[in-house]
């Protein structure tokens, strides 16, 4: 069927914009990858379930993609701006591992989170030390009309492109306030292109340059690599709304350098809002933080996360906690449970047509990816007892090419983790739930009463006439 405009919000415009393709047959989408010096927590984790989600309604709107998503293993500082330890280097001489080593490790870890998330791999996972000549070659082309040189490195003079900072629409407040000051620089929203390692200081990683043996800035290698693989002009660029402030204006500013116009780089710049807890917007700053593995470990499926992603805009802030995330949990196994009953009910039925809501589902997804409004059309389709519920089944798993929740495949089985802190085997419960559904069906409320004591003391809580079927769950 023929699917409706998509409209998506422009960070740089601040308008919801008709998106129109540069190229038809090739999307270019680049997405701002990870710094790999420690796990993702679930608020960095936000950021790729929103980007999956906008490849996924361009995929189903037809579109043919090309989806790069950088990782960077050097370069980015402990400040978003140009003072403070290199990440990556504090990182390794913390724990006292090889550099290397480390980057491969957390970078591994982040594609399994990815996994996990069922976010779709992209089209590269180009790696930040594997393009430092093209960061070199970048920088020289720029330099002699928009750089100068100062003791440690080289850095970008933000006044010679025009209306530096659009994006942010901050320079004078939230933005600038986070870019510390560094003797010499022209004007405080100046940002390095290139480091240049003090003496005697013993990096890990640096390399020769013109100016000065070092290593690049964290902004160089965004501008470097979408030009790579997507060309001087692409179609979206996306990221955490906290790169709107200064990573961002930093990438529009180098790139209007290279190209000598006022080309920003994406036709469309997007950014998705932060997860927060009660105590603030998540953050790895404090040292204890919340990883996708934290949730596992609580007994929590990763898709209830995804699915707790969708059931807010993207654009909007989320509001973290267990509560939330035990609802996520349930309404997945709904869904699951609702896949199970209508595969069972096989083919025939009523003649209904499911296509006005393909039409509305369409239509909440183009409104700039409006998945809180495709939820509640999607149950309402379920249990809409005019439609075969083998149509029903087909355009639920047909639009769950958008959601990402694997509908078609998983079971609510799937969606029971133990906690790491059972001290009780599943076989064991099952048996004892077992014993127990005997004693009440003898009427033996005293045995009844004693297994679930027993259950209760071993972290399992029994949940009689739960409506789902689940009948126990790990108390936590």
């Amino acid at each position: 069927m023929t699917r409706s405009p998509t409209t998506l919000y422009n960070s740089l415009s601040r308008l919801l914009e008709t998106f129109t393709p540069i190229d038809p047959t090739n999307v270019g989408i680049y997405s701002c990858g990870p710094t790999v010096y420690n796990y993702a927590h679930i608020g960095n984790l936000r950021a790729y379930v929103f980007t999956d989600t906008l490849s996924r309604v361009l995929t189903w709107k037809g579109y043919p993609l090309t989806h790069i998503i950088n990782i960077t293993d050097v370069g980015h500082l402990t400040s978003d701006a140009d003072v403070g330890d290199d990440k990556m280097e504090a990182a390794a001489r913390a724990s006292g591992q090889d550099i290397w080593a480390i980057a491969k490790h957390y970078t591994d870890a982040f594609k399994q989170n990815l996994v996990d998330l069922n976010i779709r791999p992209p089209s590269k996972f180009p790696l930040a030390t594997d393009h430092i000549d093209g960061m070199i070659a970048f920088g020289e082309a720029i330099a002699e009309k928009h750089c100068y040189q100062l003791p440690d490195g080289l850095y970008f003079d933000t006044s010679t492109v025009p209306d530096y900072g659009r994006l942010a629409r901050s320079q004078d407040d939230a933005g600038e306030s986070r870019i510390d000051p560094v003797a010499g620089k022209r004007h405080p929203q100046d940002f390095a292109i290139w480091r240049t390692s003090a003496p005697g200081e013993n990096r890990q990683m640096e390399w020769d340059s013109p100016w000065g043996r070092g290593a690049p800035g964290w902004h160089l290698e965004c501008s470097v690599m979408s030009k790579q693989y997507l060309g001087e002009t692409f179609d979206i660029h996306t990221g955490g709304i906290d790169h709107r402030e200064i990573h961002h204006p930093n990438e529009i500013a180098q790139n209007q350098a290279h190209c000598d116009c006022g080309d920003t780089g994406a036709t469309l710049w997007m950014h998705n809002n932060f997860l927060v807890e009660r105590s603030g917007k998540m953050s790895k700053s404090g040292g204890a933080f919340t990883t996708l593995q934290t949730l596992v470990d609580r007994g929590f499926h990763p898709l209830a996360y995804r699915l707790m992603c969708l059931q807010a805009h993207y654009r909007s802030e989320l509001e973290f906690s267990w509560e939330n995330l035990a609802a996520a949990q349930t309404r997945l196994k709904r869904l699951a449970m609702t896949v199970e009953t209508l595969a069972a009910r096989g083919p025939g039925g009523p003649s209904g047509s499911p296509r006005d809501y393909y039409a509305r589902l369409d239509a909440a997804v183009s409104d700039d990816l409006a998945t809180p409004r495709a939820l509640p059309i999607l149950d309402e389709l379920l249990a809409d007892k005019r439609i075969a519920p083998a149509d029903r089944l087909d355009t639920l798993v047909d639009f769950d090419a958008v959601l990402g929740l694997d509908l078609g495949t998983i079971r609510r089985e799937d969606l029971r983790i133990r906690p790491v802190t059972a001290t009780i085997d599943e076989a064991t419960i099952a048996a004892r739930l077992s014993d127990r559904r005997a004693a009440r069906a003898a009427k033996d409320f005293g045995t009844s009463d004693a297994i679930r004591d027993e259950l209760a003391a071993a972290g399992v809580e029994v949940m009689d006439g739960d409506s789902l079927g689940w009948d126990w769950k790990i108390a936590l």
